[in-house]
């Protein structure tokens, strides 16, 4: 007789994305460094993007087009620690999609998604790589975004 693996709860929107805590991502009492939350994050949106052929940032701010952005806000709330390395997920979604700017939202979570570690979202404005001033994303890059709006889950 073979053990099933448990069934991960469906997501009513966005995407689950595997990520990896490492023993050095971990602070002096065994926890999850408190930075290193976004650094996760900041890698699961990194691998969502490539994976619907969006190259990101690759030292020219002209040609990065939509990755060339800036952090408005950044909000997060820590449920519970993180006291393990090991295999985790980063639920993400778009809160909101603007013009020039867009909320997302996301979940630090077991691999599964059942638990909830940590949680919070983050504000983005597109940039204008020579004028640094707010520009609007591509209609190629909203086309994808819409598809992660909560709402549309």
């Amino acid at each position: 007789m073979t053990a099933e693996a448990p069934i991960a709860p469906a997501l009513a929107y966005g995407r689950l994305i595997p990520v990896t805590v490492h023993f050095d991502d971990l602070d002096a009492l065994g926890l999850l460094h408190n930075a290193r939350y976004p650094v996760l994050v900041e890698r699961a949106w990194t691998a969502l993007w490539h994976e619907r052929g969006f190259g990101g940032f690759e030292g020219d701010w002209e040609a990065a087009g939509d990755f060339c952005n800036a952090v408005k806000e950044l909000r997060v709330s820590y449920e519970v620690p993180v006291n393990r390395p090991g295999a985790y997920a980063v639920h993400l979604w778009l809160e909101r999609l603007g013009t020039t700017g867009l909320t997302y939202g996301f979940r630090f979570c077991s691999d599964d998604g059942a638990v909830t570690y940590a949680h919070g979202t983050r504000v983005l404005v597109r940039l204008d790589a020579g004028t640094l001033r707010p520009t609007p994303w591509s209609d190629r890059f909203k086309a994808v975004g819409r598809e992660l709006l909560r709402s549309a889950g």
